[in-house]
């Protein structure tokens, strides 16, 4: 028994102390994590890791060049737009100044009898002298007085050679009044009288403006579809094609 009381302390004590072992999972799975943490730091201090640094920088940099390049192109598309609405306003200016000046020049430079004939008109208003009055009141928004001088010229000359323009303007001035229904009527009348007037593009563009101002869509379609057809690569087709991508 004495001798049992001796040997317990010692094996108690023995057991309290873990034996090391290289088989021990903890062990094991400690030395892999140290081993691929020591992977990872080498590839990401090595070579492989700053190649790819430089890869992404030079992609980054490429991309901000294409966007670069992208925005001058839309700038420049846009511009390219800019200017062509402004050459089309300045054409038409243009154009309606020429009308003017030419309406007005006529009893300037008229024979003696012709001028003798013009002074038995009303008031000497000959048909260059009402076309280029209801013109000049167009020009300054002077909207009514333009359609009573448009139609007053047109009641009364109608074959003149500046009725169409006359029905071209008289169909603008109820269009920018919101009159669409008058409009409609007007610029119909261009291309019914005169198709082959310098007008008639204008005046079915504006037809197609008008109907899709009174959503009449379909009608707005055909109109604007007819631009397209009949005058390819004019400013009134780009810009009746601009009208029909906003047809619902």
């Amino acid at each position: 028994m004495r001798r049992v009381v001796a040997v317990l302390p010692l094996l108690l004590l023995t057991g309290c102390v873990p034996l090391a072992s290289e088989d021990d999972p903890l062990q094991v799975r400690v030395g892999e994590l140290d081993s691929r943490l020591a992977r990872i730091e080498r590839v990401a201090g090595g070579p492989a890791m700053l190649e790819l640094a430089q890869r992404v920088d030079a992609l980054q940099t490429e991309v901000r060049a294409l966007r670069g390049q992208v925005e001058v192109l839309e700038n420049g598309n846009e511009e390219l737009r800019r200017q062509q609405r402004n050459l089309y306003a300045d054409l038409e200016r243009r154009t309606a100044a020429l009308e003017a000046r030419g309406g007005q020049a006529g009893p300037a430079v008229a024979a003696p009898g012709a001028a003798a004939a013009a002074a038995g008109t009303a008031g000497g208003s000959t048909p260059e002298v009402l076309y280029g009055r209801a013109f000049d009141a167009l020009k300054a928004a002077d909207y009514p007085v333009a359609i009573s001088g448009m139609k007053e010229f047109l009641a009364a000359n109608p074959e003149h050679e500046l009725a169409d323009n006359a029905q071209y303007w008289l169909g603008e001035a109820y269009y920018v009044t919101r009159d669409y229904e008058s409009a409609v009527a007007a610029f119909t009348a261009v291309g019914r009288k005169w198709p082959d007037s310098p007008k008639a593009a204008d005046a079915l563009l504006k037809l197609g403006y008008s109907q899709f101002e009174l959503k009449r869509f379909a009608d707005a379609r055909q109109s604007l579809g007819a631009v397209a057809t009949r005058y390819p690569g004019t400013e009134a087709a780009r810009l009746a094609q601009e009208r029909l991508r906003r047809i619902p």
